[in-house]
């Protein structure tokens, strides 16, 4: 299982006068996380390097750092903290002495990780989405089970046979809803994926 961030976090570092200021935060899509560079790059710093991981999307920038000195190790810091759907910006300000390929690497990945490994983590859940449709008179069941398995209702609509509830919730717990639902109901509740 991995993590994203709970909170946004930041780190400074300090390597032969330039200072690294490593900024992440939890994103949900490729829109936030440039959402978030925009917020928080600096305008007159010398460079603003990025990378996201969100699921199997990632991307990440040099900023005009040589190729593969900056982006690419910003991005292994999350992969190597076990972290998803997180962006991390590492700010610099050049201090006069040149690092060389090496140095910045060390420098772009040592100030990302050690602000992810500072970080608050919260666990990433996969979530599920059903349909719940039912007869009016089992919806009081319906409410108070969405409670018990951490569903959010997303949706509810009524027609003449009763109640289409569209629900989100943690992918390890659908069975379990769906056996208390059959249990509780005689078998009035039909529970469908939300794709169908």
């Amino acid at each position: 299982m991995t993590d994203t961030l709970a909170l946004r976090a930041s780190h400074l570092l300090g390597v032969k006068h330039s200072r690294f200021l490593a900024q992440a935060a939890p994103v949900a899509t490729p829109d936030d996380a440039l959402a978030f560079l925009r917020e928080i790059a600096v305008p007159d710093a010398t460079h603003n390097c990025w990378a996201y991981r969100i699921g199997g999307e990632y991307r990440s920038s040099d900023d005009g750092e040589p190729a593969g000195t900056a982006g690419r190790p910003i991005l292994a810091a999350i992969d190597g903290q076990g972290f998803d759907r997180v962006m991390v910006v590492v700010t610099r300000w050049y201090g006069g002495i040149k690092l060389g390929a090496g140095g910045l690497v060390r420098a772009y990945g040592g100030a990302a990780a050690e602000c992810l490994r500072q970080a608050p983590r919260l666990p990433v859940v996969a979530m599920t989405s059903l349909i719940l449709a039912c007869p009016f008179d089992d919806l009081g069941v319906v409410h108070g089970a969405l409670a018990t398995h951490l569903a959010v209702k997303q949706d509810e609509s009524f027609d003449e046979s009763g109640a289409r509830l569209v629900i989100e919730l943690p992918a390890d717990r659908a069975d379990a809803l769906k056996t208390q639902l059959r249990d509780a109901t005689r078998n009035r509740v039909r529970v469908m994926p939300a794709t169908a």
